[in-house]
């Protein structure tokens, strides 16, 4: 039962962690920066689809 409880916190712990990300593009020499704070994987994944689709933005991970 010990197992299955420490088993279930880890899961729980992963599934919860979230990362901040930034959305960078460039025009003209001039730069733009978007944050993204507390995404979680899926929502990471939709917001760096939006910022890539054109070439002129880059994405990272802060």
């Amino acid at each position: 039962m010990k197992k299955v409880l420490v088993a279930v916190a880890v899961v729980a712990f992963f599934a919860s962690c979230k990362k901040d990300y930034t959305c960078t593009c460039e025009v003209l020499g001039i730069s733009t920066t978007v944050d993204y704070n507390g995404l979680s994987k899926s929502e990471a994944d939709d917001a760096e689809a939006a910022c890539t689709t054109s070439s002129l933005c880059t994405w990272a991970e802060k």
